[in-house]
């Protein structure tokens, strides 16, 4: 067995075999807010009582960097009091909550566990280092047409996703105010959405103009994403509908009177013709 991969300083028969852990890749943590990493193990025996167990995390590579030990004494001390243990070991889950994160809480940070027969005082250890999770930062998203058009309602969405919903990120726009309105979605798996979506009527001069969504977490932490704003004007046609205009209303005007007199000079020819053929 590769011991960087897993460490088993002593087994036995129902210790033997693949030691499995289930631990999600990345998350998206938000700096001063609150993270909670899904996380599941297995291993061929079945389940193990929770007095057996005891679940550890720590940074890969570096197994005395302990981030989370039921002994508090053994954890490092910029991570004392932010990290607990949400899973319960007994069933074979060790999700972990880390809260008021930090910008070095990257990672990547593995689970160990040590399941103890106390009775003989025999002890294995198992680190998953293949499975550990780290931690992304993003900036929010923003969901527009291409275009706007001159006159026309324009709507742009800004997201971000977070891990915390005890602290809501704020969402803010710069560049342009109209309507806004906010949302918060449950995405599941500890992973929600805030929205917030702006509507406005773009004009002539907001043409290349830059519209900024900022997010502020909690602790005044912000991230922020901009786009310009190309707007389409509307098409101008006062250079044909006005002579065209004018042309029908002097048709008008003057072409009324004028087939009145036609009219008129007809009907007199017509009896001048009848008085000369009697």
């Amino acid at each position: 067995m590769d011991r960087k991969n897993k460490l088993m300083i002593f087994s036995l028969p129902v210790f033997s075999g693949e030691w499995r852990a289930h631990v999600v890749k990345t998350l998206d943590a938000l700096v001063s807010s609150c993270v909670v990493v899904p996380c599941s193990f297995t291993y061929p025996g079945g389940n193990l009582p929770n007095f057996r167990l005891r679940g550890i995390w720590h940074r890969r590579d570096e197994w005395d960097e302990i981030i989370y030990n039921e002994d508090n004494t053994k954890i490092l001390d910029n991570f004392k009091g932010r990290t607990q243990m949400l899973g319960h070991l007994g069933q074979n889950n060790c999700t972990l909550e880390i809260v008021d994160i930090k910008d070095h809480d990257n990672g990547p940070f593995c689970f160990r566990i040590e399941p103890v027969r106390t009775e003989d005082n025999i002890l294995a250890k198992f680190s998953f280092v293949e499975e550990c999770v780290e931690f992304n930062t993003l900036p929010p998203t923003l969901n527009h047409p291409l275009r706007a058009i001159e006159g026309q309602p324009y709507t742009v969405t800004c997201s971000i996703f977070h891990t915390c919903p005890s602290h809501w990120p704020k969402l803010s726009w710069t560049g342009r105010s109209g309507e806004v309105r906010e949302y918060h979605k449950d995405i599941r798996y500890g992973n929600w959405e805030t929205q917030s979506i702006l509507t406005f009527v773009p004009e002539e001069k907001d043409d290349h103009s830059e519209i900024t969504c900022t997010a502020e977490f909690f602790g005044r932490k912000t991230s922020s994403k901009s786009f310009s704003l190309f707007v389409k004007r509307t098409e101008n046609y006062s250079h044909i509908i006005i002579p065209t205009v004018v042309a029908i209303g002097t048709a008008v005007i003057f072409g009324i009177p004028c087939i009145v007199m036609a009219k008129k000079y007809k009907r007199r020819i017509a009896e001048l013709q009848n008085q000369n053929g009697r």
